[in-house]
Formats: C-alpha cells, structure tokens, sequence
C-alpha cells in the first residue's frame, strides 16, 4: 500500500485482487473509487508466455489441463511422443505456457494451423485448450496466452483466429478482441 499527500488531498492505492481501488480522503468525506488505469502494474506482468517444453510436464502441465477438462494421466513415455509428434510440426501447431516463480505451470493455450482452399489458400488459427490454475486467475494471464497465440496466428499468415468457448467465458473472449460467430457443433467418439 502506498500513500502521499497532496493539496490538503490524502490517496491511498489499494489492491484488492487485480483491481485497484483510490480511496481518497478530504476533510470530513471519504470515497472509494476503482481505478481505470490499466497500466498499472498487476502481478500478471511478472509472468512471460513462452514455449511448452519436454521438461513441463514435471512442472505440473498435465495437472493443469486437468483443470479444464477429462486428461488422465499421461506417462512419461506418452508425453515425450507426443510432445516430439507437436514440435514436428513446427510453428503450424504451438502450444504456449507460463510458470511462476516456483516453475509451476500456472497457464496454457495451443493452437494449431489449418490450411485451406478457401480466401485464397488461406491459413486459420485455431485456439484450444486455454487455462489459468485456479490459484492463479485474476492476473491477466489468460489474456497473455490469447494475445501470444493471435500474434503467432497474424505472423504466420492466418487470415483469422477462431476458439470455441463456454458461455460463461464469452465476455472474457470479447475482451481479447473476439466476436460471436454462429454457433458449435460436436460429435464425439468415446
């Protein structure tokens, strides 16, 4: 917490979570007010998104993805297939993460690259599989995993950027710059 004087004014910054909050005090009135500026520091700007490597998935990866859907665990052997099956495929299929100070793997995101007929013989990023540890949300972090993939997605020549999400992570997505667009299907085999 810090805090100055100035004029007769007394600020104080609190946080409280990732928003921040300016309490000002003035004679016998007080306020709360939640600040707008965005670039203040947060905890997620301590934090870079890099490339999955062989050695994550001792640093919780599996565990992770466990947060967000069915993934059993996965031995030793499988992981270093099909991480050396992805990294095959160069930049068309990346998958990203983020660990803390500890090395834990707190954040992930993939995508793959499809190429088409279509616009041109156009290229389409696909996002999949995006999550925050549960311990680690509210920093931005999953912000950073979208804006990593989309730039990625731009460098590589895609023509757009598509992801299926819940409706409960809709408004999130329209933060980081996407649209509703018709609607999912799916069929599944097991």
């Amino acid at each position: 917490m810090a805090d100055f004087e100035t004029s007769g004014l007394w600020l104080c910054f609190l946080p409280a979570s990732v928003n921040i909050y300016l309490l000002v005090y003035q004679a016998e009135n007080l306020s709360l007010t939640r600040m707008q500026n965005t670039n203040l520091p947060n905890e997620g700007n301590k934090f870079q998104v890099r490339k999955l490597e062989i050695t994550d998935k001792g640093k919780g990866f599996i565990e992770l993805l466990q947060q967000l859907s069915v993934c059993d665990s996965v031995s030793d052997k499988q992981f270093e297939e099909r991480f050396q099956e992805l990294s095959a495929y160069g930049d068309n299929h990346i998958v990203c993460v983020i660990e803390d100070h500890s090395g834990k793997i707190i954040a992930t995101g993939s995508m793959f690259i499809e190429k088409k007929f279509l616009r041109n013989c156009g290229k389409v990023g696909h996002i999949e599989d995006v999550v925050i540890d549960a311990g680690a949300r509210g920093m931005q972090l999953g912000k950073k995993i979208i804006k990593f993939l989309t730039n990625h997605a731009h460098e590589m020549g895609c023509y757009k950027v598509i992801l299926d999400c819940s409706v409960d992570n809709k408004a999130f997505y329209e933060k980081c710059g996407f649209k509703e667009k018709e609607i999912q299907m799916v069929r599944y085999f097991v």
